[in-house]
């Protein structure tokens, strides 16, 4: 015979969770865009202490989503993660000048990814305002890398492909950018 109130309680124990899940997807979400903006204003101390705030309310939204693994796909959960990786990319490419591994779904990985070309230019035109050529040529050269290595995927979700080629203007408007910093150095 079919156990109606065992069906209920998992339905109604997985709803607990998932608003456990929104309300902390919430927390990532906002340090993550607090990391960012302490990067655009050269504030890497700062960053780097939200980052470990950060950090560890990740550790306790991935907590809740071991709960049931269709939690790793809810909306607020990919979003809150996609932003964590794309501030943790900003950040370490401002700090050492290398995107770092983290340990991330793939599909997840690469949302973040293909937002941190949108970052980078904001930081160029800061930075070519200061006249630093080499560092905004710098950043031209990692978003053409990025571009490189996501056009050798097949993706098949419209979400990502739809982010991917959006680097594509984002790299024009470096290529511009920088062209137009050579010819005003002549």
């Amino acid at each position: 015979m079919v156990n109606f109130a065992k069906l209920q309680q998992e339905f109604q124990d997985y709803d607990t969770e998932r608003e456990n899940l929104v309300k902390k997807s919430r927390d990532v979400l906002k340090l993550s865009k607090q990391v960012i903006y302490a990067v655009h204003r050269d504030e890497l101390e700062n960053a780097a202490t939200l980052v470990k705030q950060m950090e560890q309310e990740r550790k306790e939204l991935d907590k809740i989503a071991t709960h049931d693994a269709k939690m790793a796909y809810e909306g607020s959960y990919k979003i809150a993660i996609q932003e964590y990786v794309e501030a943790i990319l900003y950040y370490g490419f401002v700090r050492t000048g290398t995107l770092p591994d983290l340990k991330v779904l793939a599909e997840h990985y690469i949302l973040g990814l293909a937002d941190l070309p949108g970052e980078l230019v904001r930081r160029a035109v800061f930075l070519a305002g200061k006249g630093k050529v080499e560092e905004v040529v710098k950043i031209r050269d990692e978003i053409d890398a990025i571009y490189g290595q996501l056009l050798k995927f097949d993706f098949r979700d419209n979400e990502i492909r739809r982010k991917v080629d959006g680097i594509k203007y984002d790299l024009r408007k470096m290529e511009d950018l920088v062209l137009d910093l050579k010819l005003k150095g002549r």
